[in-house]
């Protein structure tokens, strides 16, 4: 990859994408180009053609995704199947119709088997059922990760894929009908803190363990694996290091400031009960993590009173 390459980042606003872009500038790329929906319909394969080839795009990170939390999943599992597997299929193909040079495919956790071995590593892709309340996002994106190996082994095309554990961070959405569980739980301690309330209700028991990556150290992970790696299997990104959700709870609670009490709604879905991924792989090509939780957290924390609260004020 050349510094003068002409790279499209497809979600280049969104929480992955933008940082992805931030990471390129500062390390010399400056020929980057993006689009918004309102520009760019990703899932309308006429509209994906005419942007190829007006831009000719040489790099292309695929970032853009339909993506939510348990609850819009599980209400609407149809839409995140079709639009991912649209988006997926409509650039992935012009990448390999037009020559790109490389393209980078990001998934997600929720690729892997609800009961896959932990850590989780790369080899327990398709190796067991997937978790229910996700399945159809998985799906896609499973699908969207084969697509990029099977172009690779029958082309030559030099498509590969990253499967970033949980992500928060800058450009996060806490919106609470369909936000993960970061952002949800600093939109609601935050939102309890202002109006004084006395507790704070969060869902499933509390228990299940989750690994957290700052958006920032992703987006370097990315752009390293752009730099150095052409594998035709994906390559996990994360810190290797998991914590309850009862310990995040708490983490956020202290960062926000918030006084009050967890109440913890054991009625609703706890989602997969670990999820850690196994970063050996990526640790002997040379990258780790440099950002860790509370840290992060904060970081997270002033982004959303400097946007999302400013904002609603």
């Amino acid at each position: 990859m050349k510094q003068s390459d002409k790279i499209y980042v497809a979600g280049h606003r969104g929480l992955v994408g933008s940082a992805i872009v931030k990471n390129l500038k500062s390390k010399g790329y400056q020929n980057i180009i993006g689009r918004t929906h309102q520009e760019l319909n990703l899932t309308s394969q006429q509209e994906v053609r005419d942007f190829f080839a007006s831009e000719q795009p040489e790099i292309v990170v695929l970032a853009a995704a339909k993506v939510g939390g348990i609850n819009a999943n599980n209400t609407a599992p149809a839409d995140f199947a079709y639009e991912n597997m649209q988006i997926q299929c409509n650039v992935i193909k012009c990448s390999h119709d037009f020559h790109v040079k490389k393209l980078l495919f990001l998934g997600s956790t929720c690729i892997y088997p609800k009961l896959a071995p932990q850590p989780i590593p790369e080899e327990a892709l398709l190796t067991g059922p997937l978790e229910e309340t996700n399945e159809a996002y998985a799906i896609a994106k499973i699908a969207g990760m084969e697509m990029c190996r099977f172009f690779k082994q029958q082309y030559g095309d030099n498509f590969i894929s990253c499967m970033p554990t949980n992500l928060y961070g800058p450009h996060d959405n806490y919106d609470l009908s369909g936000s993960h569980v970061m952002p949800a739980m600093i939109r609601k301690f935050h939102d309890a803190k202002v109006n004084n309330s006395s507790s704070v209700e969060l869902w499933g028991t509390g228990t299940p363990l989750r690994e957290f990556l700052y958006v920032d150290d992703m987006a370097d992970a990315c752009v390293f694996l752009l730099e150095n790696y052409n594998g035709e299997r994906h390559v996990n990104i994360g810190t290797g290091k998991e914590i309850t959700i009862k310990e995040l709870a708490e983490t956020v609670q202290r960062v926000v400031g918030y006084q009050g009490e967890i109440v913890w709604n054991g009625d609703m879905p706890d989602g997969m009960p670990r999820k850690l991924t196994d970063v050996s792989k990526l640790h002997a090509l040379g990258w780790k993590h440099k950002i860790e939780l509370e840290d992060g957290i904060k970081l997270a924390y002033q982004w959303f009173r400097e946007n999302v609260e400013k904002a609603r004020l």
